[in-house]
């Protein structure tokens, strides 16, 4: 099979489409023919040498995958059969033309969705779910600021707040991605670049601050989620893009408001671990992304590479060009 692939670290020009073996699927496995796999920000850090696969997992690039079921391994309990559309967050692999899953681990790809618009489904989507309920516990009124808002998690998290009945506020780099925030649900956008957001942030909540931060810049905002958080606040750590240094009192300035820090990285999380989010986001959350439900949830796919142009999309995606979710097509 044809796979994403690079044989040392470095820049773009590194990857390549190189012949590998094609998985079998082992106990309890389901093999599944991979249509379309979604870029993510661990995959340009693989690449890069700086965020290499958990022990055992796959080293072809590729959190998450929708595709057809081709294949059941032994002692499969019957959940699946050959041809089922579905789709699944993983450890590594999703960016070859098939891949191996834990029975348990896939999800049905909701009615009258694509394959593309799958595949920028359940990286984004459970790693939102997750930081802002099972880590968050995001309540009902609550605001919720949220950095890189025209993310892939970005643009999930404001639909899941919404959803959640609480209220979604953003930062991004740029006029054009506020506006698709806006367009996707935030109450309110920032751009980080030119105005500060946690003034901003105060202002807008009459100087109360913010219940939530989902926080995937790290280092160099430090100071400013502390000073928009509210008391009691939870400041949600999940990604480290300018940095894990910190140069200040930031534990003196934490206890002053009583708030709490939480990280989170679903990659490196037990397989049981990530399950126990994906069930009640299969029973709570899916159902809304099926045509005529209300409210109606969106996956926002910003473009689609052949896996041949694999290269080009990690360019795209590290000059932060995208809005959405970037989407390589496998052959077909």
């Amino acid at each position: 099979m044809l796979a994403a692939y690079f044989d040392c670290p470095g820049g773009p020009e590194n990857l390549y489409v190189k012949e590998v073996m094609k998985p079998h699927p082992g106990e309890g496995e389901v093999l599944v023919k991979v249509s379309a796999s979604a870029l993510n920000r661990a995959d340009l850090l693989q690449r890069r040498g700086k965020y290499p696969p958990p022990k055992g997992a796959s080293d072809i690039l590729g959190l998450e995958a929708a595709g057809s079921v081709a294949g059941l391994g032994p002692g499969c309990k019957g959940q699946w059969k050959i041809g089922d559309a579905v789709m699944a967050l993983l450890s590594g692999g999703g960016q070859a033309e098939y891949v191996t899953v834990p029975e348990g681990y896939l999800m049905p790809i909701p009615n009258d969705m694509t394959f593309i618009q799958a595949a920028a489904i359940p990286e984004a989507w459970l790693t939102a779910f997750q930081l802002l309920h099972f880590v968050g516990k995001v309540q009902k009124g609550e605001r919720v600021l949220i950095h890189a808002g025209a993310s892939g998690v970005g643009m999930a998290a404001i639909q899941l707040v919404r959803l959640a009945k609480a209220i979604p506020i953003v930062t991004a780099g740029t006029q054009e991605k506020l506006k698709a925030t806006t367009n996707t649900g935030a109450v309110v956008g920032f751009n980080y670049k030119n105005e500060d957001f946690s003034e901003k942030v105060l202002a807008f909540t009459q100087g109360s601050g913010v219940d939530i931060i989902l926080d995937c810049v790290g280092g160099s905002y430090w100071e400013k989620n502390l000073n928009c958080l509210s008391t009691d606040g939870r400041w949600i750590i999940y990604g480290l893009l300018s940095g894990g240094e910190v140069h200040g009192d930031l534990l003196a300035r934490l206890l002053s408001k009583r708030g709490s820090i939480h990280t989170s990285l679903l990659r490196s999380r037990d397989k049981e671990a990530s399950n126990s989010y994906q069930q009640p986001f299969t029973e709570n959350v899916l159902l809304y992304f099926s045509g005529g439900s209300s409210p109606h949830l969106q996956p926002l796919v910003d473009s689609v590479y052949p896996l041949r142009e694999i290269a080009e999309a990690h360019r795209i995606m590290e000059e932060n060009k995208n809005i959405g979710k970037i989407v390589i097509e496998m052959p077909a």
